[in-house]
């Protein structure tokens, strides 16, 4: 999940680029890139384990179920004892229960995205997600406008059309839920705005919370039809199952890490580097590799966002040039 991003693309990514930077400085980008691109390559393949488990016929919610309990236990084994129970206190806790709730629909609409579509359109089709979030900026979080940011959301539209046209042979409700699933972690990264006052752990450990709350809360509608399939599981899918939340896990830390070591607008290219390692685990597993005209989609989609992040990032160096003088 993106991520940037997921599942897909990440959980932290949003919180740690807002604060992070700021709060710890930017002393090591190359070590900074590495990590954003072993968190990838770890969210991919949590992408992967969910589709293979959900074409084994683990039900959705189950498998949503045990990848956020799972990913919340490592968590908190990790961070609680080097954080304290501080860490748990949110300055808007309201904020962060919006944010975890949007995430957990965005979760469901991504897994249900991958499970009709490969996996690298799927990764593709929520690249969209940063774009649509800076053009909705001037009216969600009161940031100025800049034409720039809706023509890059433009071009990357463009570029999603390329990948779900007609004769592309993608699903049809895979690419309306492909589509869903952009639209809600835009939602997901403009709550992360509202909440980037508390810690990046606090963010990371509060969505994980709330999703495992809700999914428990669930699961005595859920685990009656589940059991039966449960129980009838070999060795190998219980260890792909439950690697979803390790996975998710350890690339939404990776990702803390990556943005404590260099700024946001350093990383933002290398985000677009997770399609490689889609598209290659979407090949390894299934077979299924995108043909030439959907790389163009893909290029387009990539290329849209760093170029715009290139553009931010040589006129926020220009205004700070101005401001020193």
């Amino acid at each position: 999940m993106m991520s940037q991003v997921n599942s897909g693309s990440g959980v932290a990514a949003g919180a740690a680029s807002a604060r992070a930077p700021l709060a710890y400085g930017a002393t090591r980008p190359i070590v900074g890139i590495a990590l954003l691109v072993l968190s990838g390559w770890a969210l991919s393949t949590l992408d992967a384990a969910g589709k293979w488990a959900m074409g084994a016929g683990v039900s959705l919610l189950m498998l949503c179920w045990v990848r956020y309990v799972v990913h919340m236990l490592l968590v908190l084994g990790l961070v609680l004892p080097v954080r304290g129970v501080g860490v748990l206190r949110s300055v808007r806790p309201r904020a962060q229960f919006v944010r975890g709730s949007v995430m957990l629909l965005a979760t469901l609409s991504f897994f249900t995205t991958l499970h009709l579509l490969p996996q690298a359109e799927a990764t593709a089709i929520n690249f969209l997600a940063p774009l649509i979030m800076l053009s909705l900026a001037p009216w969600l979080l009161k940031e100025p406008a800049r034409v720039s940011r809706w023509v890059a959301a433009g071009v990357g539209f463009l570029g999603v059309l390329i990948i779900i046209r007609p004769d592309g042979g993608l699903d049809t409700l895979g690419t309306i839920s492909g589509l869903i699933t952009a639209f809600l972690f835009a939602g997901q990264f403009i709550a992360t705005r509202r909440v980037a006052v508390d810690d990046p752990f606090t963010t990371l450990i509060w969505s994980g919370a709330v999703g495992s709350v809700c999914l428990t809360v669930a699961l005595p509608f859920i685990l009656p039809a589940a059991l039966p399939f449960l129980s009838e599981l070999g060795p190998w899918h219980w260890i792909v199952l439950i690697s979803t939340g390790f996975w998710g896990a350890a690339g939404h830390l990776l990702q803390i890490q990556a943005y404590r070591n260099a700024p946001a607008s350093m990383l933002a290219p290398f985000i677009y580097l997770q399609i490689i390692s889609a598209a290659t685990l979407g090949w390894l597993v299934w077979g299924q590799f995108p043909d030439a005209v959907t790389w163009v989609g893909i290029a387009i989609i990539c290329g849209s966002g760093i170029v715009l992040g290139a553009w931010e990032w040589r006129d926020r160096g220009r205004a700070l040039r101005v401001s020193k003088t």
